[in-house]
C-alpha cells in the first residue's frame, strides 16, 4: 500500500485517517453542481413519480430533514422506483464539465498527508468517480464508501408507488395521543443516521476516535461528533455544536489544522535523526 511505513509512524498520532465526504466539501457549493442536482430531483419526483409539481419543493424539504436525502424519504414513505434509475436521472445528467474543473492545490495538499484517506458519501458510485476524476483527486483515497457500499442489495421492498405513504404512520397508536406518530423507517442507508456512520467504519476499518471529518452538512457533523469522530464543518468558519473545525474552503486544511503536517514533521525529524545515528555507528 502506498504510503504504508508512513501510515506507521502515524500509528501514535492523534489522527490516523481523515474522512471525507464529496459533494461541496471537496469542491465549492458556489460551483451551483448542487443546484442542479436539487433541480433534476424535483423533475424525477414530477416525471417519473407523478408527484403534484405544487407539492414537490415542500416535500423535497421535509423529507431532507426527516431522512437526510430525498431518496430516502421517497422510500420511507412509500414511493418504491429503481435506485440505478433514480441516481442515473439526477447525477447522470448532470454538467459536471461545465461546473468542475482540476483542482491541483487540492491534490497537493491531500498528497502531501501520509495519512489514511476515504471518502464517504451518501452518493452512488458513479457520481463520486466523475467528480474526483474532474477535480484530479482520484488517486488520493484508500478507500471510497458510497451509496452502493452502505446498501449492497438494492432490493425493492415497497409494493407500489405511494399509495400507502400512510400506512406505517401511527400504526397502534391513539388518534388523540398528544405524541407525533413515529415516522416510518426508510430502507435507505444514508448520513446522518448513526448506523451508516457503524458501516462507513466496518467497510473501511476506521477507528472513530483517531479520524477527522470533513463535511458541509451540519447534521452529518453533529452525528459524527456523537460517534467519538473529530469534526470539520466546510463551507463556513462559523463553529457550531458539534464542530470541531470550521473552513471556509477545503483548501483552507493547512491553516486550521496545522498540526497533521506538525506530526509529519516530527515523523521526518525522528526518522533523519535514526538515519544520522545508524550512518555514525557504522562510520565508527
Amino acid at each position: 500500500m502506498e504510503y504504508e511505513n508512513e501510515y506507521q509512524q502515524y500509528s501514535n498520532s492523534k489522527y490516523e485517517c481523515l474522512l471525507f465526504d464529496v459533494d461541496d466539501t471537496l469542491y465549492p457549493y458556489r460551483s451551483g453542481l448542487s443546484l442542479q442536482c436539487t433541480k433534476n430531483i424535483t423533475e424525477y419526483m414530477i416525471q417519473k413519480l407523478k408527484i403534484e409539481e405544487s407539492k414537490v419543493p415542500e416535500m423535497c424539504v421535509q423529507l431532507y430533514k426527516d431522512y437526510g436525502t430525498t431518496m430516502a424519504g421517497l422510500r420511507a414513505i412509500g414511493y418504491d422506483f429503481d435506485y440505478d434509475d433514480y441516481h442515473c436521472y439526477v447525477h447522470g445528467r448532470l454538467p459536471y464539465e461545465e461546473k468542475l474543473r482540476p483542482d491541483p492545490v487540492l491534490r497537493n495538499l491531500l498528497h502531501s498527508l501520509p495519512i489514511r484517506k476515504v471518502i464517504f458519501s451518501n452518493a452512488n458510485d458513479a457520481h463520486v468517480a466523475t467528480i474526483l476524476e474532474i477535480l484530479g483527486i482520484e488517486d488520493c483515497f484508500e478507500r471510497i464508501v458510497t451509496f452502493e457500499s452502505l446498501n449492497p442489495t438494492h432490493e425493492s421492498n415497497i409494493s407500489d408507488g405511494g399509495e400507502n405513504q400512510e400506512s406505517n404512520v401511527g400504526s397502534g397508536m391513539d388518534s388523540d395521543a398528544s405524541v407525533d406518530p413515529p415516522l416510518p423507517k426508510s430502507p435507505v442507508v444514508c448520513k446522518p443516521f448513526e448506523n451508516a456512520f457503524e458501516e462507513a467504519f466496518k467497510i473501511a476499518d476506521i477507528n472513530p476516535k483517531k479520524t477527522l471529518f470533513f463535511d458541509d452538512s451540519l447534521r452529518n457533523l453533529q452525528t459524527a461528533k456523537c460517534m467519538n469522530l473529530h469534526t470539520v464543518l466546510i463551507g463556513s468558519s462559523h463553529r457550531s455544536t458539534g464542530v470541531d473545525y470550521a473552513l471556509e474552503s477545503i483548501h483552507n486544511i493547512r491553516e486550521a489544522l496545522p498540526e497533521l503536517w506538525e506530526e509529519l514533521e516530527k515523523a521526518d525529524s525522528v526518522r533523519y535523526s535514526g538515519q544520522v545515528a545508524i550512518e555514525t555507528t557504522v562510520r565508527a
